[in-house]
């Protein structure tokens, strides 16, 4: 039987404080506590209070998820609750409403894994012919965007969005180390990679595009009723208590040009 042990309390502290490129100096001042005793923390020569991991926590920017983790390494009960995402009440009919808010333009919330919680009438119009076998045992909606049965043959810069993408759950997994991200990542990377796109090179400034590859990188999709060209935002809560709400993401595709709007206002549903 293998037995599986968290790292102390200290080796965890200190991991955080290295993901995040901050110097103990750096993080005992803005944290309002004497170096020496953060290294005795760090070192495990001292035991840190709920007080003083809450404090640490905050001024490292750890997830919830692993603010738990911390109090159950050292010895308290875990802080913060987690529940399903249909029983947040008011906070997920909030998620609902924004999404149900963006039509006709698609929208959809996603966990820290990118796994597909909810989306809008316009977003589900896109995923309703993904094949079954990528949407078991949950639609994972980067899986889906770049794996070659999925939506990537559609996707005219399938290479710059793919480098986007790839780039997106990098930085995720730096900030959040969440289960399953490392995962995905070797997943995603794994596809068929098409290399750089023809239209990459003429990008920019005088080139003729629309001024939007200028300051943001489209999706440009094939659809039966013309090319869409999409570029993307993302709302989170403020302040969440819950690891669920912590984790919540609403990503939003705008129109990036006249031409997509118009497409996106005749095939928004009831037209």
């Amino acid at each position: 039987m293998t037995v599986t042990t968290e790292p102390p309390v200290g080796t965890l502290l200190r991991g955080w404080r290295e993901r995040r490129r901050r110097s103990q100096l750096d993080v005992s001042l803005a944290a309002d506590v004497s170096t020496r005793h953060l290294s005795y923390l760090e070192t495990g020569r001292a035991k840190p209070s709920r007080e003083m991991i809450e404090r640490l926590c905050e001024e490292l920017n750890v997830p919830l998820r692993e603010r738990n983790t911390l109090y159950l390494a050292a010895g308290f009960a875990p802080a913060h609750a987690e529940r399903a995402f249909t029983d947040l009440g008011a906070a997920g009919d909030a998620v609902r409403s924004v999404l149900s808010g963006q039509e006709p333009n698609p929208a959809l919330a996603v966990n820290v894994c990118w796994e597909l919680l909810a989306a809008n009438r316009a977003m589900s119009a896109f995923l309703q012919d993904v094949p079954a076998e990528l949407t078991r045992p949950t639609i994972n909606v980067l899986r889906v965007t770049l794996h070659p049965d999925g939506l990537a043959p559609r996707i005219r810069n399938l290479g710059q969005w793919r480098r986007t993408v790839l780039r997106r759950v990098r930085r995720q997994l730096d900030r959040t180390a969440a289960p399953g991200l490392a995962e995905l990542l070797a997943d995603l990377e794994s596809y068929p990679d098409p290399g750089p796109d023809p239209a990459e090179d003429g990008a920019g400034s005088g080139s003729g595009k629309s001024s939007v590859d200028d300051i943001a990188v489209p999706m440009r999709m094939a659809t039966e009723y013309g090319d869409l060209a999409l570029i993307y935002t993302t709302t989170v809560f403020g302040s969440p208590r819950d690891v669920t709400l912590d984790e919540i993401a609403v990503e939003t595709f705008y129109p990036a040009d006249d031409r997509t709007a118009e497409l996106l206002r005749a095939l928004s549903p009831g037209r």
